[in-house]
């Protein structure tokens, strides 16, 4: 029992005691105020404003919008040829195309069994990460087959944030943060201190918690802050090792210095 705590206390140690990741300014672009998404390696953002999603480039900015289903709760493009779009209010998903068409519409309350859906990730080929509220599962749903490919077991506590590329899913609860695979199989779970939103990019993770940030590297269990100056993080993305943090008016461009 006392070898157990030892263990303990060196992992909540470590977790808080690393050396922090250096952040060096590069740029600080005025923008109007919006909900940013994504901004991929070419500098294309994605975002929504006034419940239109839309993406911009260096040359021209493509817009979607569906008054009908009201405000987009949550967008992915992690897959810029399939990027989803969440509608929480009317339990209903949209895919578009790189040109923001609509290819398909999942309507969650048709399904049988009927789905109850928080949140939605892109998942490999034609599929879906859904967590299913009524049951507190996650599942890899595929939209074309209309089948679940996979089920994680139900967590305990409530889900903050979500995120996922082509080969595993992030699910921060309360509790963990839990990393599970295309099986729907639990990999790695980290215990929660006080962290209530990620960012993912290959497989590395950004968490926050209150007005600062950590880095979790892929395969490691190691959390590392972040060095930055004093300012409001409303939105933040990671892009390879570039940081970007939106404050309602200012987009800072951030280049992470990671051993």
């Amino acid at each position: 029992m006392k070898h157990c705590i030892y263990i303990l206390s060196l992992i909540s140690f470590s977790v808080f005691g690393q050396q922090q990741i250096t952040a060096t300014l590069k740029s600080t672009t005025p923008i109007e105020q919006q909900t940013l998404i994504g901004i991929d390696n070419f500098g294309t953002r994605y975002s929504i404003q006034q419940n239109i999603f839309s993406k911009t480039d260096n040359t021209s900015t493509l817009t979607y919008s569906n008054i009908q289903l009201g405000s987009i709760s949550t967008a992915n493009a992690f897959n810029p040829l399939k990027i989803n779009l969440f509608y929480k209010n009317f339990n209903t998903a949209i895919i578009l195309d790189n040109r923001l068409a609509e290819i398909f519409k999942i309507d969650f309350n048709t399904k049988q069994p009927y789905k109850n859906v928080s949140h939605i990730s892109t998942g490999y080929d034609n599929t879906l990460w859904i967590f299913n509220q009524d049951n507190q599962q996650l599942e890899l749903y595929d939209y074309k087959a209309d089948k679940v490919r996979a089920t994680a077991v139900p967590v305990q506590s409530n889900v903050l944030d979500m995120k996922s590329n082509y080969n595993y899913c992030w699910l921060l609860t309360e509790n963990h943060l839990y990393t599970y695979n295309y099986f729907g199989s639990v990999i790695s779970k980290l215990k929660n201190n006080g962290f209530t939103e990620m960012s993912e990019n290959n497989g590395n993770i950004m968490l926050k918690s209150d007005q600062k940030l950590y880095y979790l590297s892929k395969d490691s269990e190691v959390l590392s802050p972040i060095n930055l100056p004093e300012l409001l993080i409303n939105r933040f993305l990671l892009t390879n090792e570039t940081l970007y943090i939106y404050d309602d008016e200012m987009l800072h461009q951030f280049q992470l210095k990671i051993n």
